[in-house]
C-alpha cells in the first residue's frame, strides 16, 4: 500500500509533507533517549513485514502492515520509525516513493498512534482476555485506517490513479482480519516474556 512518485498532485504531496512532518516532530519531541533502541527494533520489524506477502486466490497479495503494533508498543515514537523505515525502502528497493514519503508515513503511523489511543489501555490492562481483545481490535483497526488515509490521499491523484484505492479494499479487508490474530499473538507473547515492553512487570493474569 506505498503510494509511489508521480501518483499524486502538488496539493496532495504537500499536505502529506505537512501532516507527516508534524507527527515525526512531536514523535521525537515526546520519544525519551531509552527508547531508541525499542524504536530502532519495532521500525526493523515494520521494514520486513512489508516484504511477507499472504497470497489471495484471485486478488495477488497483500503485505503485512502491523499498526497495531507499532501503535501499542511505541506510542508516538511510531512515526520517526516508520519514517526510517520507509525512507530506506524507497532508497534501497523503489517501495513507495522519495516524493511521497511525507504521504506515506502519514499513513502508515497515523492509524498506530489512533489505535495507541484507542486500545493502550486495553492491551496493558491485568486481564489477558482484555488485553488481547484490544490488541486484536488495534490489529484490524489499524489495517482499516490505513487503507482509509491511503484512499483520501488518492482523492488528490492523478485521475488515471484513482480506481486504485477500490480494487484493494477486499484485499485489505482480509488483511485486517490477519493483523488481528497477529497483533494478539505479539502481544500476549510480550505479556509473557518482555512483560517490561508494555510497562506491565507488575501485571496478575486473571
Amino acid at each position: 500500500m506505498h503510494i509511489g512518485d508521480g501518483i499524486l498532485t502538488g496539493p496532495a504531496l504537500a499536505a502529506g509533507w505537512g501532516l507527516g512532518a508534524a507527527g515525526v516532530a512531536y514523535g521525537l519531541k515526546r520519544m525519551a533517549v531509552e527508547q531508541v533502541p525499542r524504536v530502532a527494533v519495532l521500525s526493523a520489524a515494520f521494514f520486513t513485514a512489508s516484504f511477507i506477502h499472504i497470497p489471495l486466490p484471485g486478488s495477488g497479495s497483500v503485505h503485512l502492515m502491523l499498526p497495531g503494533l507499532l501503535g501499542l508498543v511505541l506510542g508516538w515514537s511510531a512515526f520517526p520509525a516508520v519514517l526510517v523505515a520507509l525512507f530506506l525502502q524507497a532508497l534501497m528497493f523503489h517501495f513507495g516513493g522519495l516524493t511521497a514519503l511525507g504521504a506515506n508515513t502519514f499513513v502508515m503511523a497515523a492509524p498506530a498512534v489512533a489505535c495507541y489511543c484507542l486500545f493502550n489501555r486495553m492491551a496493558r490492562a491485568r486481564s489477558r482476555s482484555l488485553a488481547l481483545l484490544g490488541a486484536g481490535a488495534a490489529g484490524a483497526i489499524g489495517v482499516i485506517l490505513a487503507f482509509a488515509f491511503h484512499a483520501a490521499f488518492y482523492l488528490g491523484s492523478r485521475e488515471a490513479f484513482r480506481f486504485v484505492p477500490a480494487a484493494e479494499l477486499l484485499p485489505h479487508a482480509i488483511l485486517a482480519g490477519t493483523e488481528m490474530f497477529i497483533t494478539a499473538a505479539t502481544i500476549s507473547f510480550l505479556r509473557q516474556v518482555r512483560p517490561d515492553v508494555l510497562a506491565l512487570s507488575d501485571i496478575t493474569e486473571s
